[in-house]
């Protein structure tokens, strides 16, 4: 089944075409959709689409730049719709020390809080990891969560290995058809089967093909293909 694990297709870049959009991933083979939460609105919204298409399910999460938005209220609204089959998880959540709009404790207390739902629901997570692979690391493993996947993995093999160690999944994008991408392309090639998935992130990272446009879902065929080449 080719699954793109990560689409972000409530947001305004799919406004005017959406339903175009699902079909034409359809159309190319995908045969389900994630889209992750980042907020609250996005994870509302997120929801609703799930329960509008039958080939999309939802995670919410509070993404770490808007850390602020966490309190006891979404977390009890994460856990209603949480109760619901389409909603499947919590993400995308995370650090990210790249763009720092919120304190490094502040995303690590959201971070935590939500990883500590997610383990008393038994349910899986989407983290976002972007300069924070140590500090993302520690928090994991104290979290005691299960099932974890890595978003938009571009680490080095040496971390990679540890998150396989684990059993966490790493998830692959656009990124690894960028032609300078080598060291992200050791990571797939040595990938164990049943510990990576593919994604575009769209509407963001597109394919090399299309570097410079929208990405979509239906990209994650090319995704597909490159990763193939790769590990023959």
């Amino acid at each position: 089944m080719l699954i793109d694990t990560h689409a972000h297709l409530d947001f305004y870049q799919f406004d005017k075409d959406r339903d175009e959009v699902i079909r034409r991933a359809l159309d190319a083979g995908v045969e389900k959709i994630i889209c992750p939460g980042c907020d609250i609105r996005s994870s509302e919204a997120c929801a609703k689409l799930a329960r509008e298409y039958d080939c999309i399910e939802s995670m919410v999460g509070i993404h770490p730049s808007d850390a602020g938005q966490w309190n006891d209220d979404v977390a009890r609204r994460f856990e209603e719709l949480l109760k619901r089959d389409e909603v499947i998880g919590i993400g995308e959540i995370g650090l990210d020390y790249y763009r720092m709009r919120q304190p490094k404790e502040v995303q690590k207390k959201v971070f935590r809080e939500q990883l500590q739902l997610a383990k008393e629901l038994d349910v899986p997570v989407c983290v976002h990891m972007r300069d924070s692979a140590s500090d993302v690391y520690d928090v994991l493993v104290d979290s005691g969560v299960g099932q974890i996947t890595l978003h938009c993995f571009n680490e080095t093999l040496e971390f990679a290995r540890k998150a396989w160690d684990r059993g966490w999944v790493l998830g692959f994008g656009g990124p690894v058809t960028y032609p300078r991408n080598e060291e992200l392309r050791k990571v797939v090639a040595e990938a164990p089967e049943g510990l990576f998935v593919l994604e575009t992130d769209c509407p963001f990272l597109p394919p090399q093909g299309h570097r410079g446009q929208r990405n979509e879902p239906a990209y994650v065929v090319e995704i597909a293909e490159e990763v193939r080449k790769v590990r023959r």
